[in-house]
């Protein structure tokens, strides 16, 4: 049994459990390129973070004159079949992140990933580096239909279905998550140490943690 007063816990993919922005840099990089606009600097590239792919590479294409519609979709094409080559090369899990889904499993609570990423691409991430064992579900941006994922609160009512219902704590690192957790009414915890896109104390989360190693004492306080 558990001595944390959550039977579930949500969590974000990227900035949250997995430093993700060097392969989702390569990714909107090699389309940035194939569309004749400069690169975006390795250390800009997790400015981009947060609203998914499309969002990512949209922002990046804007930042440089935009696209018309119909060819940002086949540049955006192009970006996905990249990725989906390339979305492990440099991805690693956080400090910390193999140790507390341990210790959460030990302690018999459910565990959900909850990203706009791809469901196809997280689940490949998370095989590839031997995480996605410790997920009853793993609901991508995709996964509940067009117009339903975060900041939409439909992926975190999905996870608490899949965890076999009862209370459910989210962790994640971006405004997108503060709000599907806030639109879900359920406790968030902001990940400080990821892509977070607002400054320290006015994400609105219900606390806020600088790494993995902090996440089981938080979510102990929040109760």
């Amino acid at each position: 049994m558990t001595d944390l007063p959550f039977a579930i816990i949500g969590f974000d993919l990227d900035g949250t459990l997995l430093e993700t922005h060097r392969d989702l840099g390569a990714a909107v990089n090699h389309a940035l390129e194939l569309g004749g606009f400069d690169p975006v600097p390795a250390d800009h590239a997790s400015d981009l973070i947060g609203g998914g792919a499309k969002i990512m590479l949209k922002q990046a294409v804007d930042r440089q004159g935009g696209l018309p519609d119909d060819e940002f979709r086949k540049l955006y094409k192009q970006m996905l079949a990249y990725y989906s080559a390339n979305n492990a090369v440099h991805t690693q899990p956080y400090p910390h992140a193999r140790e507390v889904l341990a210790e959460l499993g030990e302690r018999e609570i459910a565990m959900a990933v909850v990203t706009n990423k791809f469901e196809s691409f997280a689940r490949q991430i998370l095989d590839t580096l031997d995480l996605a064992q410790h997920f009853v579900a793993i609901i991508g941006g995709d996964t509940m239909g067009k117009g339903r994922a975060k900041p939409a609160p439909d992926p975190v009512f999905e996870a608490i279905r899949r965890g076999g219902g009862g209370s459910l704590a989210f962790v994640g690192d971006s405004s997108y998550d503060v709000r599907a957790a806030r639109a879900a009414d359920v406790p968030v915890v902001g990940a400080r140490y990821g892509y977070c896109d607002k400054p320290r104390g006015e994400l609105g989360a219900d606390a806020e943690i600088d790494s993995l190693a902090e996440l089981i004492p938080a979510l102990a306080r929040l109760g």
